[in-house]
C-alpha cells in the first residue's frame, strides 16, 4: 500500500431541519392547538483513531466529507429524523490542522480516540414551541441551522520509539532489515527508501519500534527533498541513531551535514537521546575504521558505535545501550503520568 503521510479535506455537518406550522385537525376537536414539530438535528463530523491503518492514501480520492442534514418537523408534534453522522477514520499519530496548517488543532494518538469536528446544525422550533398564554395559534416556525463547512489538513506522524537517520545508502534499511521482521526495499543505490518503514525490536525483555526515513540531503530542513516532511517523522521519538557509512569518501563531513540539518530543525531534535553509528564497518580495514571513528568522536563529542547489519558485528552492544536508555525515559514518564502521594 502506498504510504501518505500528508492529506487535505474539506469537512461539512449537517444542517437541521425546518420547524414547521401546524395545528391539530381531528373530529370532535373543535380548537385544536399547534402541534408543529420542530426539525431533526443535522449530523456532526468526527474523527476516530482505529487499529490496522499506518497511511492517509484513503484521502487522496476522499476529500470530501460530509454528514447528511436533519428533517423537517412533521404535525403532531413529530420531530425530524436526525441527520446522519459522519466518521473519518484515521491511524494512529495522525495531526489535524487548520486550513493554513499553522495551528495543530488535534493530535490523535491514542486508538479509541475520538473528537468532534464540526457540529451538526440544530432543527428548528416548530409553532408548538411557540404556543404562549397570550398567543396560543402561533403561525412561525424557525428554519434550522446550517452546518459548517471546515478545510483540514491531517498529518501523519510515525510512532516509533527510535528513529534511523542519515544520508542516502548509509545503511538504514538494512540495519532495520536485521534487527526485525520488516523487510524494506534494500538495494546499493541512493534514495532506495522512499517512505518511512516501521519495525517491531525485541532485545532482552524491551520491546520497541523502530522508524527508517528517507535519506535527508543538504537543506533538508528547508523542504529540499522533501526532507522537512520526513524529520517530522522523527518527533516523536524519543531515541535517534545517526547513521554514518564509514566507507563514504568523507564520513565525518557526512555526520556534519546531518547534524546541521538536526539542529536547524529543532522541534526537540536537541533534546533527543543520540547514537552516532558508524555503519558497514567489516567493509574497512581496522586501523582506518579506529582513525575515521575517533575524528568523528572528536567533532561531535558522542562516541561512535561501530557495527555491521550484514555480519551482526557490534549489534548486541549497541542494542543493550538503546534499550538502558529506553528504559530510563520510560521509567521517568511514568513517575510523571502516576507520581507518588503527598504523605504528610
Amino acid at each position: 500500500m502506498r504510504f501518505v503521510d500528508l492529506a487535505r479535506i474539506e469537512i461539512r455537518s449537517g444542517s437541521g431541519g425546518n420547524g414547521v406550522v401546524s395545528f391539530r385537525r381531528e373530529k370532535y376537536v373543535e380548537h385544536g392547538g399547534p402541534d408543529g414539530g420542530r426539525g431533526g438535528n443535522g449530523g456532526s463530523v468526527y474523527a476516530r483513531v482505529v487499529e490496522g491503518l499506518n497511511t492517509l492514501i484513503d484521502f487522496r480520492y476522499r476529500r470530501h466529507i460530509s454528514a447528511t442534514s436533519g428533517k423537517p418537523g412533521m404535525g403532531g408534534n413529530r420531530t425530524g429524523k436526525a441527520g446522519s453522522d459522519a466518521v473519518i477514520d484515521l491511524p494512529a499519530g495522525t495531526e489535524i490542522l487548520d486550513e493554513d496548517r499553522s495551528v495543530v488543532l488535534h493530535d490523535m494518538t491514542e486508538v479509541g480516540q475520538v473528537v468532534l469536528l464540526a457540529e451538526g446544525g440544530n432543527g428548528g422550533f416548530g409553532n408548538h414551541q411557540f404556543r404562549s398564554s397570550r398567543n396560543q395559534t402561533p403561525r412561525m416556525a424557525n428554519e434550522g441551522m446550517p452546518g459548517v463547512s471546515r478545510t483540514l489538513w491531517l498529518r501523519l506522524k510515525v510512532l516509533a520509539d527510535v528513529g534511523l537517520v542519515g544520508l542516502p545508502n548509509a545503511g538504514k534499511s538494512t540495519l532495520l532489515a536485521a534487527l526485525s521482521n520488516a523487510r524494506p526495499k534494500i538495494a546499493e543505490y541512493p534514495f532506495t527508501t522512499l517512505q518511512p518503514n516501521l519495525g517491531m525490536i525485541e532485545h532482552g525483555s524491551v520491546e520497541f519500534v523502530m522508524a527508517d526515513i528517507p535519506g535527508l540531503v543538504e537543506g533538508a530542513h528547508l523542504g529540499k527533498g522533501v526532507g522537512d516532511r520526513f524529520l517530522s517523522h522523527l518527533e516523536r521519538c524519543t531515541t535517534l541513531l545517526h547513521l554514518v557509512d564509514l566507507t563514504a569518501e568523507n564520513p565525518a563531513e557526512s555526520c556534519r551535514t546531518i547534524t546541521h540539518e538536526l539542529a536547524s530543525y529543532g522541534r526537540g531534535m536537541e533534546d533527543k537521546d543520540l547514537h552516532i553509528v558508524g555503519t558497514k564497518s567489516d567493509a574497512i580495514d581496522p586501523s582506518r575504521r579506529g582513525e575515521i571513528m575517533h575524528t568523528i568522536e572528536q567533532e561531535t563529542g558522542c562516541p561512535v558505535w561501530g557495527i555491521s547489519a550484514v555480519s551482526g558485528m557490534g549489534l548486541d552492544p549497541l542494542l543493550d545501550q538503546i534499550v538502558a536508555g529506553l528504559h530510563c525515559q520510560r521509567r521517568a514518564t511514568d513517575c510523571e503520568a502516576n507520581p507518588e502521594p503527598w504523605v504528610p
